[in-house]
């Protein structure tokens, strides 16, 4: 699965670059997930802003990449597209991961809390 990591302040931003996290790409995700954050010991952002469609082993794949990183590295989500965020309202997984617009926004916040 195509993903890109940088670091910004103390958090991993790991940006999807694929249009699908279902069925079919889920094991992909999770492996290269745990590939790129292996070597980090600090919060992770996925920037889902490519990300058109999520099915439920999707966001299985997501769940156990939180699951992963353990409650030590909390999991956040960023830029999710009108149709990825409604498949998260109607899942209500929106309460178990912290939202934001954009990995900006997850930036600002993390440097807002250091502050």
């Amino acid at each position: 699965m195509n993903m890109s990591s940088e670091m910004a302040e103390d958090l991993q931003i790991i940006k999807i670059l694929e249009k699908r996290i279902d069925a079919a790409a889920a094991i992909q995700f999770k492996d290269r997930v745990r590939e790129l954050t292996a070597e980090q010991d600090t919060p992770v952002v996925l920037d889902l802003s490519e990300v058109d469609f999520v099915d439920s082993s999707g966001l299985g794949a997501i769940v156990a990449a939180m699951k992963f990183l353990g409650s030590e590295r909390p999991l956040h989500l960023a830029g999710l597209t009108p149709i990825v965020a409604k498949v998260f309202a109607l899942t209500r997984m929106e309460r178990v991961f912290k939202i934001f617009q954009s990995p900006v926004d997850a930036v600002k916040s993390y440097e807002a809390k250091r502050a």
